[in-house]
């Protein structure tokens, strides 16, 4: 019996996460990070996100664990991801959700913090060489380029620019902010083309289109932590086009929730997580009105509703998932 095959056997006796899991992480670390900025503009106490990041750092790492054991254990189910032309992208939210726990963890422990942030630095920049430069030989199949794709250059340098801005790298931030930008640029055209014309996502998988209104509220919160927290015209711009994607995503949300809610809605969250720290940015400068608080009340919420989503799933049996 050749060792894969040993390998498949052995995986359907037991239970595991799939990697796209550390969308949970990285939503709800960045949830915390939002209500850490609050609390520093004496908008909510400063147990409200730092509870949150300790959560999120526990569950950080049980993912970390789960994967090490899948890796042991199931790795054929494992090498299946990453060989996967979209699901491979998944991998990237590792490296991602290490830097943003390093910047969280930096008020407390600077050592270990920074050696996090660029353990998830280096790793996101390895990750991207083998998936996004790969695809350059050709070959690559259009149905793949979903939402996803914006994960190993736009989600993670811009995850990494604000964990550099939050240790004070700003230099640095602005580098990876600038990557995380024009990669954006270069790719959402070819990610809408295939939504429009291509056939439609599978259910149960929707809720990655929630990615979409990632890149202009995580790139704005992205600037803001390399260049200091100035709110200029600049980060109006960005915010000015998540809250479109916003819209768009609100007049979608009962399609992406037709086969009911599943992890992949946690798409939603990085987008969700950071609108609400835009929001509270804002505030403190008293710009846009009431259209400042309500991006922090709708991104704070949408997060509320993502774990009880989480929690049901838990609950009917239907969180784990079997490897094969």
């Amino acid at each position: 019996m050749s060792s894969s095959t040993q390998n498949v056997r052995i995986a359907r006796r037991g239970l595991s996460l799939p990697v796209n899991y550390f969308a949970v992480a990285l939503g709800t670390g960045a949830l915390g990070a939002a209500w850490r900025t609050g609390a520093s503009k004496g908008m909510a106490p400063g147990w409200v996100g730092e509870s949150i990041l300790a959560f999120n750092a526990v569950v950080w790492l049980v993912l970390v664990a789960v994967l090490v054991h899948a890796v042991v254990k199931y790795r054929a189910w494992v090498r299946s991801f990453w060989e996967h032309p979209a699901r491979t992208c998944f991998f990237s939210l590792i490296p991602a959700t290490t830097a943003q726990v390093g910047a969280s963890l930096y008020p407390y422990a600077e050592a270990p913090a920074l050696t996090l942030v660029t353990l998830g630095a280096v790793g996101q920049l390895y990750f991207a060489t083998h998936r996004i430069a790969g695809t350059w030989r050709g070959g690559y199949a259009p149905e793949a380029a979903s939402p996803v794709l914006y994960l190993p250059t736009v989600a993670t340098n811009f995850a990494t620019a604000t964990a550099m801005g939050f240790v004070g790298w700003h230099d640095m931030a602005m580098l990876f902010f600038g990557a995380g930008l024009i990669s954006w640029f270069s790719i959402e055209a070819v990610i809408l083309s295939r939504l429009r014309t291509l056939t439609p996502l599978p259910r149960g998988e929707r809720g990655v289109i929630g990615i979409q209104m990632a890149p202009p509220f995580v790139g704005g919160n992205a600037y803001l932590a390399a260049n200091g927290g100035t709110v200029d015209w600049f980060f109006l711009v960005l915010t000015g086009y998540g809250i479109l994607q916003l819209i768009f995503l609100m007049r979608l949300l009962p399609w992406a929730l037709e086969g009911g809610f599943s992890m992949s809605m946690w798409g939603f969250s990085f987008g969700m997580a950071s609108m609400a720290a835009s929001g509270i940015r804002l505030v403190s400068v008293g710009s846009l009105g009431l259209v400042a608080p309500a991006l922090t009340v709708i991104g704070t919420a949408f997060l509320v509703f993502l774990w009880l989503g989480t929690l049901y799933l838990a609950v009917k049996g239907r969180l784990l998932v079997r490897p094969s």
